[in-house]
């Protein structure tokens, strides 16, 4: 028997590959799922049309949802809490928060084949949990803030 295969079979003795893929998903990201899925349904409502959730930007940047309002191209940040018991959600959409989300909608133009785009950063806010008997209260920032002076237009 050789060491490599005699470690893998020690480091994998009482793990069942299909146990670690019905594992769930920790808590927050359930409700984070969920409150995203509910700003979609809220925004959709409203006449915007959903071009992506949960969009992937290289390997550093995710944007929660990216929508169309009009002829405008909306970078959606979604922030799920329970209850307001420390603060609105929108107070951790902080300098660092935004840089970031300034840099994932740069990426996300520079892949249009025509970048040249009014777009804006919105807010959406759901306060709720998905197992309570009440519907979530949510809240719509509209152009929340602006682009991190950081960055230039592709």
């Amino acid at each position: 028997m050789s060491s490599i295969g005699g470690m893998r079979r020690f480091f994998s003795f009482g793990k069942n590959k299909a146990d670690a893929k019905a594992d769930p998903a920790p808590e927050h990201l359930k409700t984070g799922v969920w409150g995203e899925q509910k700003a979609a349904d809220f925004l959709k409502k409203l006449g915007y049309k959903i071009l992506g959730q949960r969009v992937r930007i290289g390997t550093r940047d995710e944007l929660d949802l990216v929508a169309r309002d009009g002829d405008c191209l909306v970078f959606v940040e979604v922030k799920t809490r329970g209850s307001e018991a420390y603060g609105r959600p929108f107070s951790s959409v902080d300098r660092k928060k935004r840089h970031t989300l300034s840099r994932g909608a740069i990426r996300y133009l520079q892949r249009l084949k025509n970048p040249r785009v009014s777009f804006r950063f919105d807010v959406v806010e759901v306060i709720g949990r998905a197992d309570a008997a009440t519907p979530p209260e949510i809240r719509h920032i509209r152009n929340a803030f602006p682009l991190d002076r950081r960055y230039m237009l592709p």
